[in-house]
């Protein structure tokens, strides 16, 4: 172990031999030209494809428009029997189902977060190149704790929020990252992992179901 660490040390030393020491990381310029599929795909085509990775990684996708999202919710807590959710004080009120105890978290005690059914969360932006929901602890998506300690999560996508590629999706969070110095969590399906059987094993590092209600416009 001491032979291999010597050895990349004296690569590394080497690789840099000729920089000089008054050089910053921000001296050189980098290029970021990421690919980008903006307009190339048809719309719907995107969207369909978000819905079916999703769906790939074992998570459930339901499809509704604007007038009928908080029905959606409502129906979709009956049947999960989620009485009490904890959402971020951000979320609009017309995401709000009734019949369900909305809990605001303003810094929960993580005990309190555990005890919770679930929670109703929106997101910053949604990418159908991966299936993946990306959080940026903003108003709608709200602290990371709150996504990750209850068992069940809502997460609302609005279809505007579902880009292309994954460049596209970052690019999405960008401002978040920093100005706010936000952390981003990218959730592709249902929290899981596997033993050293390759047995599949979920909930241990988030919830364990995830539902994505995908808002797509009645046009």
């Amino acid at each position: 172990m001491t032979d291999a660490r010597s050895e990349i040390l004296a690569r590394i030393r080497t690789a840099l031999a000729d920089v000089p020491a008054s050089e910053r990381p921000e001296d050189v310029a980098v290029e970021r030209g990421y690919r980008t599929g903006e307009g190339e795909t048809p719309r719907q085509e995107v969207l369909d494809r978000f819905v079916r990775l999703v769906e790939d990684y074992r998570a459930r996708v339901h499809r509704t428009t604007p007038s009928e999202l908080r029905e959606t919710l409502g129906g979709l807590c009956r049947a999960g029997e989620l009485r009490r959710l904890v959402v971020p004080a951000g979320l609009p009120a017309e995401w709000r189902p009734d019949g369900v105890e909305l809990i605001e978290d303003h810094e929960l005690e993580f005990s309190e977060l555990d005890a919770m059914d679930g929670v109703l969360s929106g997101c910053a932006a949604a990418i159908a190149q991966t299936g993946t929901i990306v959080l940026d602890g903003g108003d709608r998506s709200g602290r990371r704790a709150i996504t990750l300690l209850p068992d069940h999560h809502l997460c609302v996508v609005e279809a505007d929020q579902v880009v292309g590629l994954v460049p596209e999706g970052l690019a999405r969070v960008s401002a978040a990252v920093h100005e706010r110095r936000a952390p981003i969590t990218l959730v592709s399906g249902p929290s899981a992992t596997s033993d050293i059987e390759l047995n599949r094993v979920e909930g241990v590092h988030g919830p364990r179901q995830l539902e994505v209600v995908l808002v797509e416009s009645s046009d």
